[in-house]
């Protein structure tokens, strides 16, 4: 989609989007459309008692003064709006030409915002616009019949300048979004781990340093966790890490961990047939650090960070492990495994580890579909937090509410360790049903010695979450934006 940003002239033709606040008065632009069309916005918005109200719209098809249609998106009350208000906004705009299949349209952004300075709001709204634009239908042999797609939306603005300027970072963070929608809504026979590395491949093109680890090398280094996910497979395990070194030379960098089991089965412990579809969406975390690696480079991002995403398979052959198997970890710690269908955290152990002895990282963040208990715990508004480290938390907290992409705090604590021992292995992979996604958390730490971490538990958010005005797809691509929020925050120089 082309996004423009414009100096605030009313265009001759087409699509025109108006913005009003609570008590509906009109801005220059909306002054200005509403005396080309005889007074035509004023009457309509009598007629309908449109007062300017929070989400509300009203759509005058054909209002006269050259314009096809002008919708009205009321603001509510402009002092209380924030910047996600304004990014929201802008996704219900393209919902709305979407819905009319219009194919350009211009935004008049001149209407006061509150806090939000008119650059930034411009750069917001397009940014929510070009969110919500996306659509993943590579597959459809056939598109519908007069589905046309919104192609060029224009941005009027009194400050185009500093609009494009901001723009051009929160693209690039939509453009991470996409990849990582794109790659939890490719089905499993498209994305297997060694494909899914591969397509890592051409990220290099944007600066990154990207290494694929093969399962040899896997061997060599010890991780008998995540090669035991994937011993059931015909496909083989893959690891890939991404470097941007955009930060000073030397400087520790920030490390995002991707669990990226393609199609999970259960193994052994196989899942129940009903529902199982939806397992090509296990890899959610890894498409989100592949996501926020790509934004990272495309906006050249102050910052030195490493992404590393663990990618397996989780098959019943007859070469799966089994319940009751004993692994080795990286770490050296066994760990017994009594469910084959509890293998992120497998995965993680050995990634996790490999992450911190290689590159001493200043905290680590990993993210999986991990647990069906977070849904349980807290359905799909918000992913479980875990941490060793109360300001990382408090700061994805933050970035969290900023994002919309919400964040609960879920505890650890030693006596949940007792759960998971094991009386012939170091620890053992499950610990039940009760505290399920506490446990996990609880094993993964194991693996992070004495490191800043926080564990994302995003079962209920990557996948089939929450749909809102910036996303309508399956694979929502969550997790990208909060952690470029927390990144540029805190860790750019």
């Amino acid at each position: 989609m082309k996004t423009s940003f414009v100096s605030p002239r009313l265009p001759k033709s087409g699509a025109l989007i108006l913005l009003v606040p609570d008590g509906a008065a009109l801005s220059g632009l909306a002054e200005a459309a509403d005396k080309r069309c005889d007074g035509q916005v004023t009457r309509a918005m009598k007629a309908a008692a449109f007062t300017g109200k929070r989400d509300s719209t009203l759509d005058i098809v054909a209002p006269g003064g050259g314009f096809s249609r002008i919708v009205i998106f009321g603001l509510g009350t402009a002092a209380s709006l924030r910047e996600l208000d304004a990014e929201m906004l802008g996704g219900a705009i393209a919902g709305v030409l979407q819905a009319h299949r219009t194919e350009a349209a211009a935004i008049a952004a001149d209407a006061g915002m509150g806090k939000i300075r008119p650059g930034d709001a411009a750069a917001l709204i397009a940014s929510g616009a070009r969110l919500r634009a996306y659509s993943f239908n590579h597959y459809k042999s056939k598109k519908p019949e007069n589905q046309k797609q919104l192609k060029d939306i224009a941005v009027l603005t009194p400050d185009a300048k500093g609009a494009q300027a901001r723009f051009q970072k929160l693209e690039a963070v939509a453009e991470g979004v996409h990849l990582a929608r794109d790659l939890v809504n490719e089905p499993p026979n498209r994305l297997d781990p060694v494909t899914f590395a591969e397509r890592m491949r051409p990220l290099a093109k944007l600066g990154l340093k990207v290494s694929i680890m093969t399962p040899a090398q896997m061997k060599k280094l010890g991780m008998g966790a995540i090669l035991g996910v994937a011993q059931g497979s015909a496909h083989e395990a893959r690891i890939a890490v991404m470097q941007w070194n955009g930060g000073k030379a030397g400087e520790k960098p920030v490390a995002f961990i991707g669990k990226g089991v393609t199609f999970d089965t259960g193994g052994i412990s196989i899942k129940p047939a009903a529902g199982m579809e939806d397992m090509k969406g296990d890899m959610g975390g890894a498409a989100c650090v592949a996501g926020l690696m790509m934004a990272l480079a495309k906006r050249r991002a102050k910052v030195n960070a490493v992404g590393a995403i663990g990618l397996v398979e989780n098959m019943p052959d007859g070469k799966a492990q089994r319940p009751g198997d004993i692994v080795t970890s990286m770490s050296g710690q066994t760990i017994a495994v009594l469910n084959t269908d509890a293998e992120g955290r497998l995965v993680l152990a050995d990634v996790l580890w490999y992450i911190q002895d290689r590159f001493k990282p200043k905290f680590m963040i990993d993210l999986a579909t991990l647990t069906g208990a977070i849904l349980v715990a807290l359905g799909k508004e918000h992913a479980g937090l875990f941490s060793n480290d109360d300001t990382l938390a408090q700061r994805l907290s933050d970035a969290g509410y900023a994002t919309g992409e919400k964040v609960w705090r879920m505890p650890l604590a030693p006596e949940y360790d007792k759960i998971i021992d094991h009386d012939v292995a170091d620890v053992k992979n499950t610990g039940g049903r009760h505290a399920g996604a506490v446990t996990a958390a609880q094993f993964i730490q194991r693996f992070v010695n004495n490191v800043p971490w926080a564990h994302l538990d995003v079962a209920g958010t990557a996948m089939d979450g929450v749909r809102n005005t910036i996303n309508q797809s399956w694979g929502s691509g969550w997790g990208v934006r909060l952690l470029d929020r927390l990144v540029a925050e805190h860790y750019e120089k």
